[in-house]
C-alpha cells in the first residue's frame, strides 16, 4: 500500500513508502539528494519518519536519533519498524533501513529510535533565552546560483543542492570564495526548491541539509554523520525558515554541530546535535 504524500512536492515523492506488511516498507533512494554519492542523512532521516508515521498511533516526530552504520547508496531499500510502546501523548518505535549488496545480502545502513507525538496538542507556553539568528536579508545572501546583488554563488557540485532553496549569510560563507573565516559557524535562509512549505517531516532533513562548518573552519572533503539527533518542537509556520549550526570541538577527527531552525514567527521549532568524521584534507 503506498502512504499518500504531497505528490506535486519532489521532497514528498522521493521520501515516500510503500507498505508492503505490518511495519515493512519498501522504499527507493533517490540520486537526487545525494552529496557527491552518498545520500544525504537529513533525507534519510525523513524517509524513517515518513515510515515511522505510519506504523505509529501519533502524527509527529519529536524526537528522532539515528546512528549511521554504512553509506547508503542511490536505489531501492527496505525499513522495518517496530512499535516499542503506545501511551495516550506519545508513542516510540523503531526502524532500520537495508540495502542489498550483489550478493542479495542485506546490508544495514542506518537504525533509528524515535518518540512521536501531536505537536497540535502541545500547550503555548514558552519561556526560553534562544533568540533567532541574526541572518542578512535573503536576497543579500549567497545561493548555489548567483546572487542578485552580484555576489559570487555557492559551489554546486552536489545533487541536493538543486533540491533546496538555500542562501548562506556570507559571514559564514568565506569558505565558497576561498577565505574561510576559521570559525565553526554556518547560517542561512533554508527552503525546499519546489516551494513545499515546512513541517514536522521536513524539518529532519533541514537540520542536516546545510554545508558542514568543517568548511568555514578552512577544511574540506567528506564529513559523514555517526549519530544524528532531532528534536521538533513545534509546527512551522509557512515561510523560510533560518538555520544557525554551530561546532565548538573539532578533536580525534570527530567533530559536533549543533543546529537551531527558526520558522517565519520567530518560532525555535526544531534543535538537533550530531557527531560526524571529519574525513578532511586542510
Amino acid at each position: 500500500m503506498a502512504l499518500a504524500t504531497h505528490r506535486t512536492s519532489e521532497f514528498d515523492r522521493d521520501t515516500a513508502v510503500t507498505r508492503r506488511a505490518p511495519g515493512v516498507y519498501d522504499a527507493h533512494l533517490s540520486a537526487g539528494w545525494t552529496i557527491v554519492q552518498a545520500v544525504n542523512g537529513g533525507y534519510l532521516l525523513a524517509l524513517m519518519g515518513r515510515a515511522l508515521g505510519d506504523a505509529l498511533p501519533h502524527p509527529d516526530p519529536m524526537s528522532v536519533t539515528a546512528h549511521y552504520l554504512t553509506a547508503s547508496v542511490p536505489g531501492p531499500a527496505v525499513i522495518r519498524t517496530e512499535v516499542v510502546r503506545t501511551g495516550r501523548t506519545m508513542s516510540t518505535g523503531t526502524a532500520t533501513l537495508v540495502q542489498f549488496a550483489e550478493d542479495g545480502s542485506e546490508v544495514e545502513r542506518l537504525r533509528v529510535l524515535a518518540a512521536y507525538g501531536d505537536l497540535g496538542a502541545l500547550p503555548d507556553d514558552v519561556r526560553t533565552t534562544a533568540k533567532p539568528p541574526a541572518i542578512p536579508p535573503y536576497e543579500h545572501c549567497l545561493g548555489t546560483d548567483s546572487a542578485p546583488d552580484g555576489r559570487p554563488a555557492i559551489p554546486g557540485s552536489t545533487a541536493i543542492a538543486e533540491r533546496l532553496a538555500l542562501r548562506l549569510d556570507p559571514a559564514t560563507a568565506g569558505w565558497a570564495v576561498g577565505a574561510p573565516s576559521g570559525k565553526g559557524e554556518m547560517r542561512a535562509w533554508f527552503g525546499l526548491a519546489d516551494g513545499r512549505e515546512p513541517d514536522p517531516l521536513s524539518l529532519l532533513l533541514t537540520v542536516d541539509a546545510l554545508p558542514p562548518t568543517a568548511f568555514e573552519m578552512g577544511l574540506s572533503g567528506w564529513v559523514p554523520t555517526v549519530e544524528l539527533t532531532a528534536h521538533i518542537r513545534c509546527r512551522p509556520a509557512p515561510g523560510p525558515l533560518r538555520v544557525a549550526i554551530t561546532t565548538r570541538n573539532l578533536a580525534g577527527g570527530f567533530l559536533e554541530e549543533d543546529a537551531e531552525v527558526w520558522d517565519s514567527e520567530d518560532r525555535l521549532v526544531a534543535q538537533s546535535r550530531q557527531l560526524a568524521r571529519a574525513l578532511l584534507q586542510g
